[in-house]
C-alpha cells in the first residue's frame, strides 16, 4: 500500500515544519493543498526531503462551472497554475474538484452541467499536454455541489477516458456501500471518516465508514494508487496511520 497524507491538516503552518512532520513519521507521499498561504512551493525545499508529492488544486473562491465567463476563466487559470507547478516539480497527479451551482442558479442546471463538463475536459487535456494526470473528485452531499453521485462522475470520466479521485467521506454522505465505492477508474483515493451526515474529515476509525472493506476491495483488484489520509489536523493523521497499520487486508 502506498500511504500518504494531505497538508489539509496543516497547510496554514510553515511548510518546512510540515515536511519535517511527514518525514519524521515516515509518510512517504504528501498531497500539497495549493491554497493560501501555501501558494509558493519552493522546489529546493520540497526536493530536500525524501518525499513524493501530489497536488490538490485550489478549491477556495473557485468555480469552473460558473455562468459568469470571467469567474469560470479565472478559476480554470488558477487550476492550470497548479498543473504548471506540478510539471515543474515533476509531480504526475493533480486532484481537481468539479464546479458548483450558486444559490441563484438552480434553474440553470443543464447549462451549468454543460459548462462543468467543458471545463473539466479543458483541464484534463491541459494536464495531459504537460504530462500531468487530472483526477476528478466526487463531491459530498452538500447543496450546490455537482458530481455527488458516483455513477454520474463515473459515466462522464469513462466517456472521456479521464480518471477519478475517490473521497470515502464524500461518498459516505451519499450512503454508498464499500462495494459501490469500488470503481476501476479510481486512480487516487482520499481516506477520511464521518457518520454519513456531514463531511467531517475525521480520523480513520472515528466514524461509521467500513474503510477496511473499501481498502480490501481496492487491494484485491490490484489498486496501484496512493491512499491519501485527508483529515483536519496532525493528531488525526497519526491516529489514521495507526488505524491503517492495524488493518489486515
Amino acid at each position: 500500500m502506498k500511504i500518504g497524507a494531505s497538508t489539509l491538516a496543516c497547510f496554514k503552518e510553515d511548510m518546512k515544519v510540515n515536511l519535517d512532520f511527514f518525514e519524521e513519521n515516515k509518510i512517504e507521499y504528501v498531497e500539497l493543498l495549493y491554497e493560501f498561504p501555501s501558494w509558493s512551493l519552493d522546489e529546493d525545499l520540497l526536493n530536500s526531503y525524501n518525499l513524493k508529492y501530489t497536488i490538490h488544486s485550489p478549491i477556495s473562491d473557485i468555480n469552473i462551472a460558473s455562468l459568469n465567463p470571467s469567474i469560470r476563466n479565472g478559476s480554470i487559470k488558477e487550476i492550470f497554475n497548479s498543473f504548471q507547478i506540478a510539471n515543474e516539480l515533476d509531480i504526475d497527479t493533480v486532484v481537481v474538484h468539479p464546479g458548483n451551482i450558486p444559490f441563484l442558479a438552480f434553474d440553470f442546471q443543464d447549462k451549468i452541467d454543460e459548462i462543468n463538463r467543458t471545463s473539466m475536459t479543458e483541464i484534463a487535456e491541459f494536464g495531459l499536454d504537460l504530462g500531468v494526470n487530472a483526477v476528478f473528485e466526487n463531491m459530498p452531499n452538500i447543496k450546490g455541489f455537482t458530481y455527488k453521485k458516483l455513477e454520474d462522475l463515473k459515466q462522464f470520466l469513462i466517456e472521456n477516458d479521464f480518471k477519478m479521485c475517490l473521497d470515502t467521506g464524500h461518498a459516505n454522505t451519499m450512503n454508498y456501500s464499500p462495494e459501490e465505492m469500488y470503481l476501476p477508474i479510481v486512480k487516487h483515493i482520499h481516506l477520511n471518516d464521518n457518520f454519513d451526515e456531514n463531511d467531517d474529515h475525521l480520523a480513520l476509525g472515528e466514524g461509521n465508514i467500513d474503510l477496511k472493506s473499501i481498502i480490501k476491495n481496492y487491494e484485491s483488484n490490484n489498486y496501484d494508487g496512493i491512499y491519501v489520509i485527508e483529515v483536519n489536523n496532525k493528531e488525526s493523521i497519526l491516529k489514521s496511520l495507526n488505524y491503517l497499520k492495524a488493518l489486515k487486508v
